[in-house]
């Protein structure tokens, strides 16, 4: 089957030009549940366009018997950032127009004023279906008249728009799936949120950051969050549940990079992910070993203590004990006749899995950083 393909405008420019999306959406016989899948929210992280083409290659091979419900991707899901150059790199983390993350600037549900203890009473003995039908209703309803509420006169800023856009895209979705890299280098992850672990073993990943702290208006939690806070709330008043909802950020690689090896695993565990959820009507793999979980507080990172020149780092996926060497720092101190060497030795047992690629450094820079204990 073939996509149904969309262009979307996001942004007209001074010079008239036309900034835009485009989407491409399989949508099987039935009109079950919907996953939404971004690439390149961030500038330099561009390995998910790729993802995303061989997805499209490959979903376009099935009939819509093997497809259930809808399956919307969006490549290149910010323009802006995508073109941004300093010479020639990719920048395109922060927005030109107020220095904001791209991936800061997202609503929540629960910022708004709204009584979910007033919803949890109104819905508690009803099915969980139909708890799930009732929570989107509102979260959809309040979306809206966010949108309703904008003076044409007055206009909204770049930022907002834009996150207006890939909302209206997207928060009607079960999953949602946002795909990233390092903007240095780094080995493939994901992040993963409490109450999903267990799906987390589908994308056949090695390792995942368990996002057991919220970190602020990033598109994955801002998604997510909401479910999350009902669920807790849902518990406090006696009733488990876990909601059909998910989100995913993929790290794949390093930024400015496409490693096939890293988009191949990202493109499998991605179709075996939906095949666990039953959008895909295809033969599910099991991981051979479960997915090892590092919780985002114990994230260690290393800084540098003085400026200078890094030789000797280490790479990423390189396994540390206590006392190894991760790199070493050539000082041309003021303070003495001769360059000096300084030697940075770990701190931690794990695996090294982000790295900065730039060997000048000032005090203080971000060199690497370690899952710590797997």
């Amino acid at each position: 089957m073939k996509p149904i393909c969309e262009l979307i405008n996001l942004q007209t420019l001074a010079s008239g030009d036309i900034l835009q999306l485009k989407t491409y959406q399989f949508k099987g016989k039935t009109k079950d549940k919907k996953v939404y899948i971004q690439a390149n929210l961030h500038g330099a992280e561009i390995v998910g366009n790729k993802v995303i083409y061989e997805l499209i290659q490959f979903l376009s091979q099935l009939n819509d018997d093997n497809i259930k419900g809808e399956i919307l991707l969006v490549p290149m899901c910010n323009p802006t950032g995508v073109n941004q150059r300093s010479l020639f790199f990719s920048t395109g983390r922060f927005s030109p127009y107020d220095g904001l993350n791209w991936n800061r600037i997202f609503w929540d549900y629960t910022h708004e004023n709204v009584d979910i203890n007033k919803f949890v009473q109104a819905n508690l003995n009803l099915n969980k279906e139909k708890i799930q039908h009732n929570f989107l209703d509102q979260i959809l309803t309040k979306f809206a008249d966010k949108l309703k509420s904008i003076d044409e006169n007055r206009g909204i800023s770049f930022s907002e728009h834009y996150r207006n856009l890939l909302h209206s895209l997207s928060l009607d979705a079960n999953y949602i799936i946002d795909i990233h890299s390092s903007s240095v280098k780094a080995i493939d992850y994901l992040y993963c949120f409490d109450y999903r672990q267990k799906s987390a073993d589908y994308f056949l990943f090695e390792y995942a950051i368990l996002m057991n702290k919220y970190d602020g208006n990033a598109f994955d939690e801002a998604f997510l969050n909401p479910w999350l806070v009902l669920e807790k709330k849902l518990i406090q008043a006696g009733r488990n549940i876990t909601f059909d909802i998910e989100s995913w950020t993929l790290e794949l690689g390093s930024g400015m990079i496409i490693n096939q090896e890293s988009v191949s695993k990202g493109v499998k565990g991605i179709i075996n992910y939906l095949s666990a959820k039953n959008i895909l009507n295809l033969e599910v793999k099991l991981p051979k070993n479960p997915t090892k979980f590092i919780s985002k507080n114990n994230l260690k990172s290393y800084y540098a203590p003085e400026g200078g020149i890094i030789q000797k780092r280490l790479p990423e996926g390189t396994k540390v004990i206590h006392g190894d060497l991760l790199y070493e720092i050539l000082s041309f101190n003021k303070q003495g006749d001769m360059p000096t060497i300084i030697e940075i030795k770990s701190a931690d047992k794990g695996i090294i899995y982000d790295v900065s690629t730039n060997d000048t450094v000032n005090q203080g820079e971000y060199i690497l950083g370690i899952f710590p204990h797997v």
